[in-house]
């Protein structure tokens, strides 16, 4: 089954830009993607860029709407993702456990829904 392993971060939070607890997280986050590869789970995964270039749509009244930055007001926000296929919910939950921004962010993992049928 598919899963999306969604990485939400803090940036206050984390490791500070440019500094070796970043350089060291980001070699982690290189060996867990291809520690995932390896066993021929991972299907996709990216690093999103920053809010400050993203952009929010939303189509009212036949009307599209865009406003800069992420849609909710929170200090957390989603920093990338991977899309695994795991046997169960419970090994998609060992995976996500791996990230390494899971040590001072959240991974929500979510089933990715079966719409072939449709």
């Amino acid at each position: 089954m598919k899963y999306m392993l969604l990485i939400y971060t803090d940036w206050d939070e984390g490791p500070a830009v440019g500094s070796p607890e970043q350089q060291a997280e980001h070699e982690a986050y290189l060996t867990y993607t291809r520690d995932l590869a390896a066993t021929g789970k991972l299907l996709a995964g990216d690093a999103l860029q920053g809010t400050d270039v993203a952009t929010t749509v939303s189509v009212r009244g036949g009307t599209t709407i865009t406003t800069d930055g992420p849609f909710a007001e929170t200090k957390e926000v989603l920093g990338g993702y991977y899309v695994i296929d795991a046997d169960d919910l419970d090994e998609a939950i060992a995976w996500a456990a791996r990230i390494p921004g899971a040590t001072w962010g959240k991974i929500e993992v979510r089933p990715v829904m079966d719409v072939a049928g449709m």
